[in-house]
């Protein structure tokens, strides 16, 4: 039978209505209903904890509540839970308002409670599941030491046993699991995918890479992707076919390999001779935006070649968690071999280098760099979309921004290498100030889980949400002590689950970024919108 006490129960009872306060994201009702039993078992056990501390200072036992008080928290319970569960839908509805989504499941909106009570009861008996562990090793080591060093010494040992099998035992298996599964599905082919029938692309005629070895991913990019005629239609001018080089995880046996023969496919299909080079770091199964490669296409009249290569099977939010060691040799490693090919050749028949990546291929794509005079010196410009919160050289530029700038638009050394945009647009920060030289822009929705999430959020309050918000963001997020962070943890899977321009989906953004960038001539307006059409209709 559950037994619950009074304290742990109103804990309970105020995080779970906390947990009806806005995120980032517009939430359905199974993942309102998670987000609620976690909040609320996190709040019991915060009840139960300040219940201990204070008998503790009080130096007194617990006592039974009197009658009252369980009446008292029924009726309080019910009506906090209800007024919050009302302004929860509409705080929801105000923000699937401000990101154009239609969808919503009433059905699943009246299951959420029975979600929720699920959820609690289930993380509720896991915490007693280690309290009973604590217990027992207190009881067992009371036979060599004192009560007290007894107990200390069991809180340690049963959150060093549970630590080990989550981040050992069940983390490990869980993600050889899903290595395998996914392993299985990179042998497969996407149906609007086809072998190319150029030698301007791996593998296709006269490659050095095989096309069964791309992967999944590495197939669509080279097998898919706008033709010289696509782009003529577009531009209104001749355009050329463009060069797209992969490297698959069995094409090579390790990062470096696998690097040194993208780059030899990449020569040999004449990569270096045209007029723009892009070193592209990809997200965790290999993939890479089509919004992000088909833009610089179209924007260069096909006169670009663009280089890439996987280093793991994990989608990316898996690979977000347990792959940022491959993404960051990756990303250096790719980039160092077409560096130091493009560094042999004469300065005048260089093509222009770009950096390009999003979310964890930013990550990968800034580790090849020590940072802003890096970046200037041997690029001539960059487009990371959507960075992790825990990305290097963006953690710094933000958090060295220029005072007064806000952090989500930060402001570093006066936009003169590195600049920032949620809308590119419009104009971008800031706008008083020369931009000359290469361009370094960061994409960044306000609304990005992806960018926002930190476990500081635990117990820290970041800027961004102290700051006036961006224009998806409710202006009554508020930050509270771990309802936060749950929250914006429960965005991240459905990060990309909303239109364009919201969220860490990034599409005609990448047309104004890269036009940004690149400095294109020739481009009319009509045909920047044409293609930002295009580009929204891209998968």
């Amino acid at each position: 039978m559950l037994h619950f006490t009074l304290p742990g129960a109103w804990g309970a009872v105020v995080f779970a209505a906390l947990s009806f306060t806005p995120s980032l994201l517009p939430r359905g009702g199974i993942i309102q209903g998670i987000i609620c039993g976690i909040d609320a078992a996190i709040g019991y056990g915060l009840g139960v904890l300040v219940a201990w501390i204070w008998r503790a200072y009080a130096d007194r036992d617990a006592r039974p509540p009197r009658p009252w008080a369980w009446r008292t928290f029924f009726i309080g319970a019910a009506v906090l839970l209800l007024v919050f569960f009302g302004l929860g839908q509409y705080w929801q509805h105000e923000i699937r308002g401000l990101m154009g989504v239609t969808d919503y499941n009433v059905a699943l909106v009246v299951l959420s409670p029975l979600v929720a009570a699920l959820f609690f009861l289930l993380f509720l008996q896991i915490g007693r599941g280690i309290r009973r562990l604590y217990r027992w090793l207190a009881s067992l080591l009371s036979r060599w030491f004192g009560r007290r060093a007894a107990a200390a010494t069991g809180w340690v040992l049963a959150f060093a046993t549970v630590w080990l099998l989550v981040t050992g035992v069940l983390l490990d298996g869980f993600v050889g699991a899903m290595d395998q599964a996914f392993s299985v599905r990179d042998t497969t082919t996407k149906e609007s995918t086809t072998r190319p029938t150029t030698d301007l692309r791996s593998g296709g005629p006269g490659s050095l890479v095989a096309w069964d070895s791309l992967g999944r991913q590495g197939r669509a990019f080279t097998g898919e992707g706008p033709t010289a005629s696509d782009i003529e239609a577009v531009v209104h001018r001749p355009a050329q076919e463009p060069v797209r080089a992969y490297a698959g995880l069995t094409s090579a046996d390790d990062a470096e390999s696998r690097a040194a023969l993208a780059v030899k496919d990449l020569e040999r299909a004449g990569g270096f001779q045209r007029a723009n080079l892009v070193v592209i770091t990809t997200t965790g199964s290999g993939w890479v935006d089509p919004a992000l490669v088909d833009s610089i296409e179209y924007l260069s009249s096909g006169d670009t070649a663009s280089v890439a290569m996987q280093y793991s099977y994990l989608p990316s939010w898996l690979s977000y968690l347990v792959d940022q060691k491959k993404a960051r040799e990756a990303g250096r490693a790719l980039f160092d071999a077409v560096y130091e090919r493009w560094s042999q050749l004469p300065q005048a028949r260089r093509p222009r280098l770009f950096v390009a990546g999003e979310s964890l291929g930013s990550f990968g794509g800034e580790t090849a760099f020590s940072g802003e005079y890096d970046l200037r010196n041997r690029t001539a410009g960059t487009v990371f979309a959507g960075p992790p919160n825990f990305n290097t050289l963006f953690g710094e530029f933000r958090d060295n921004r220029d005072p007064g700038s806000r952090e989500v638009q930060p402001v570093y050394k006066g936009g003169r290498t590195v600049r920032f945009t949620s809308d590119a647009s419009t104009a971008i920060p800031p706008e008083n100030q020369p931009w000359d030289g290469t361009r370094v822009l960061y994409l960044m929705h306000a609304s990005d889980p992806i960018v926002w999430w930190s476990p500081r959020l635990i117990l820290k309050q970041p800027d961004w949400i102290g700051e006036a918000p961006g224009k998806d963001v409710l202006q009554r997020m508020v930050w509270m002590p771990f309802v936060t962070f749950w929250q914006v943890t429960a965005d991240l899977p459905f990060a990309t689950e909303v239109p364009g321009g919201h969220g860490h989906k990034y599409t005609t953004e990448y047309v104004d970024g890269w036009y940004a960038v690149m400095r294109p001539t020739g481009i009319t307006t009509g045909e920047l919108n044409d293609l930002k059409q295009i580009i929204a209709k891209v998968e």
